[in-house]
Parts: structure tokens; C-alpha cells; sequence
């Protein structure tokens, strides 16, 4: 019989329990305790006994590290990623002569489409007259202003080409006999080179006409097949988008078709704002320029028109070539004002333009835009470097889209309308206010921007 008065004996901690049974430790229950062999723990195994004191002959079981378990998990997802868009990229630069058309002609529905589904509400006219009459009309007008622009920009080349030659020897004169006093070698083989190239590319330009006649035929091939394309983006862009939809799980499937409506929203909103800014631009440039009695003002304003197109890095380099034509044709003094005259366009593009006919609905931060511009040009030339941001503005406003709880279950995808720029971002607008006059918009544009800059 126990004596209830008698003390209980602890086993030491440093005692080894007897073969057979278990030590579970301070505050552990033999469910937490890992299953062990009946004959006790294998040699190197790890084990504690009561209070955390490890066992006679016993050693920890080596662990990775958290931060590394998470960093290798990391890596090789990326390095998943990384050869899933490599692959994509081989596979799309393969079929580039079929990818690149396809893009212009969605682009250019874009343009075109808002128009044709207006003339569609008529209804005496049908459907498909009206997208007729509208890709007729635009691709007239759109081919017109593109030919003018670039007839009167290959006209004046060479002359520019001659301007700018004399603008670098004056550079080079000036940096050697003003006062910064230059005269090395390096200087000096510097500028030659650049001389020579700018003289070669003057006298290359005949042997570029003979290259381009040579690929004429491709070219019009491609042409052919994007208008192809475009005729049926516009009439039936509809059933070609649902038919995509059925690529997408059933349960994903509303999600994807909003995400994909305020993407190509967006699309229309920037193609529409580019050529209108591109066109402003040009024209308060060319204008400005023949009033300060510059050379050439009508090529110059061409390469601004086409340099709009371009964000950001477009519009430097036209700058650079402007402010070099007026240095050597008028000196420092016309100089100064055509940078001013540059200046003054980029704020109105900024300022008016772009809060007026992209309000805030479309809007990169600048790094999102030289960096796409930059890996499109290395990836895939000049096409890449013209197709990059309008990549980037469609992919933005899709995963935006994706990640919004207010565009989840319950949202009809028919309410959003793919064809108003507006529904790219409708956080951003209120679509229950009535329309307001010009100068409203404008001085509300002018206040956002600046409470944006503060």
C-alpha cells in the first residue's frame, strides 16, 4: 500500500529512461512525441529529454536554414518562368511575320472599332456596311496622313541629314577653339567618326530605297494579311473574343472576360491619345519652328510626329536633332529657343493633352515605359520598341483587373464596355456624372496634376 504522505521521487533529467519506455519531457503528451523504434532512437538521431537537455549520446538533427528553404524555392520557379517566356519569345520570333500584322490589325481595330459600333446603332444600316464604310474611310485617312508626313520627311532628309553634319563639325570647332579649350586625340577621332557615319548614312540613302524595293513584296504581303485581320476585328471582334474565352476554366471564365474588355479599353484610350497627341504636337512644333525661322521645319515636325509614337525616348531624339539643326543654321540664340519651344510642347502634352484625352485611366509610371522600350527594341528592333508600351498598358489594365474585388463574382461582364476608354480603370472615373465642357475638364486636369506633382 502507497503512503499518500511519502514524497514522489523525479527522475533526473540526465538519467536515461529504462529500455523500452519513453521520455516525453516537461509539458509534453506522448502524441507529440515522433514514433521511434522499439529499440530507442537510431545512432545520430536527435532527441531532448525533460527541460530541453539533450540526452547522453545524442545529437541534433541537422536543418536547413528558412531563409535558404525559401530563397531555393524562389529560384527555381523564376527559373521556370524565365525559360516559359523564353521559349514563348522563340516561338513568337519564328511566326513574327504572322505576330506582327495580327498586333497592327488589333491595334488599329482599336482605332477603328468605337466608330464602326456607332454607325452600327443606325437602323437603316446594317453591320456590316457600316464597319465597310469605316474601314475604308479610316484606313484612307490613317494612310493618307502617314504617306504626307513620311513623303515630307524622306524629301527633306538628305537636306537634314547635310544640317546635322554641319552641326557636329560646329560642335566640334566649338569645343575646340571656346572655352573649354579641347584639343586631344580621342576628342578628335571621336568626332570624325561620328562625321563619318552621319556622311555615310547621307550616302547610303539610295542603297536603303534599292533594300526597301527588294522587301516590297513582303511587306505588302503583311499589309494584306493585317487588313485581312482587321476587317474581321471589327465586324465580328465578339465571337473571335468569346471563342478565346472557351480557353479558360468555367469557374475563371467571367474573370478572364472583364479582365480582357478593360484591357482592350485601355488599348483604344492609347491608341486613340497617340495620334491625337502625336498630331498636336507636330503641328505646334512645325509651327513654332517656322516662326523662329528654323530649316526644315516640315521634316522636323514629321520626326516629332513619329517620335510621339515612341514615349519618352521618341521625344528626345527628335528634340536632339531639332536643337543641332537650329545651332548650325542660327546659332546659340535659335538654339535656346527651340528647346524652349520643346518645352513648351511637352507641357502642353503633359499638362492638357494627355490629362484630357487619357485622364488618369491610362497612366505608366516613366520607368514602365523606357524599360519595356528599351527590352523591345534589344528583343526585336524597332517593331519591339513601338509595340512595347502599348503591351504593357493592355497587360497593366488586365491584371488590375484581376486583382480588384470589385470586378469578382457578381459583376456581369456585359455591363463593361470594351469599346469606352473609360473602363479600363473604372476606379478612376464616375461614369454617373453628366459630361462637362472643355475648360471644366481642363482646369480639373491642371489641379490633379498639380496636387499629383506636390
Amino acid at each position: 500500500m502507497l503512503d499518500a504522505s511519502a514524497p514522489i521521487q523525479q527522475p533526473s533529467p540526465l538519467v536515461r529512461p529504462p529500455s523500452g519506455a519513453r521520455d516525453y519531457g516537461a509539458g509534453m503528451t506522448p502524441s507529440a512525441v515522433p514514433d521511434e523504434p522499439a529499440d530507442g532512437p537510431r545512432s545520430g538521431d536527435g532527441a531532448e529529454g525533460a527541460g530541453g537537455v539533450l540526452l547522453p549520446g545524442r545529437r541534433k538533427r541537422w536543418e536547413i536554414p528558412h531563409g535558404l528553404e525559401i530563397a531555393t524555392s524562389l529560384a527555381w520557379r523564376l527559373l521556370l518562368v524565365a525559360i516559359a517566356l523564353a521559349v514563348i519569345i522563340y516561338v513568337l520570333g519564328l511566326i513574327g511575320a504572322v505576330v506582327v500584322p495580327v498586333v497592327l490589325a488589333l491595334i488599329a481595330a482599336s482605332l477603328l472599332a468605337p466608330s464602326a459600333h456607332a454607325l452600327s446603332r443606325v437602323r437603316w444600316l446594317p453591320h456590316a456596311v457600316a464597319t465597310a464604310i469605316v474601314i475604308v474611310g479610316g484606313v484612307a485617312v490613317v494612310g493618307g496622313v502617314f504617306y504626307g508626313v513620311g513623303l515630307a520627311f524622306v524629301s527633306g532628309l538628305p537636306e537634314l541629314s547635310s544640317q546635322l553634319v554641319a552641326s557636329v563639325v560646329g560642335i566640334q570647332d566649338w569645343l575646340r577653339t571656346g572655352p573649354l579649350g579641347l584639343n586631344n586625340e580621342q576628342f578628335t577621332a571621336l568626332g570624325n567618326q561620328v562625321l563619318a557615319a552621319l556622311q555615310a548614312s547621307q550616302a547610303s540613302l539610295a542603297q536603303s530605297a534599292v533594300g526597301v524595293v527588294s522587301t516590297l513584296g513582303e511587306v505588302l504581303t503583311e499589309l494584306l494579311l493585317a487588313l485581312f485581320t482587321l476587317i474581321f476585328f471589327v465586324y465580328d471582334g465578339g465571337t473571335v473574343w468569346r471563342f478565346v474565352l472557351k480557353a479558360f476554366p468555367r469557374q475563371a471564365r467571367d474573370r478572364a472576360d472583364i479582365a480582357g474588355r478593360r484591357a482592350f479599353a485601355s488599348l483604344v484610350g492609347y491608341t486613340r491619345a497617340t495620334i491625337l497627341v502625336a498630331a498636336a504636337d507636330a503641328i505646334t512644333a512645325g509651327v513654332g519652328l517656322w516662326l523662329i525661322g528654323i530649316p526644315l521645319p516640315v521634316p522636323l515636325a514629321a520626326l516629332i510626329f513619329f517620335g510621339a509614337f515612341v514615349p519618352t525616348l521618341g521625344a528626345v531624339v527628335s528634340g536632339v536633332v531639332a536643337v543641332l539643326v537650329a545651332l548650325v543654321s542660327g546659332g546659340i540664340t535659335d538654339a535656346l529657343l527651340v528647346v524652349l519651344l520643346l518645352v513648351l510642347v511637352q507641357n502642353l502634352e503633359g499638362y492638357i493633352l494627355q490629362p484630357l484625352l487619357l485622364g488618369r485611366s491610362i497612366k505608366l509610371h516613366p520607368l514602365a515605359v523606357v524599360l519595356p522600350i528599351a527590352c523591345g527594341l534589344v528583343l526585336a528592333g524597332i517593331a519591339g520598341a513601338l509595340l512595347a508600351v502599348p503591351l504593357v498598358t493592355v497587360i497593366d489594365s488586365g491584371v488590375r483587373s484581376l486583382t480588384r474585388p470589385s470586378d469578382g463574382p457578381g459583376l456581369d461582364p456585359d455591363t463593361v464596355d470594351a469599346l469606352d476608354p473609360r473602363s479600363a480603370r473604372p476606379d478612376w472615373h464616375d461614369v454617373d456624372q453628366p459630361p462637362r465642357s472643355f475648360v471644366a475638364r481642363a482646369v480639373d486636369s491642371l489641379s490633379h496634376r498639380r496636387m499629383a506633382d506636390d
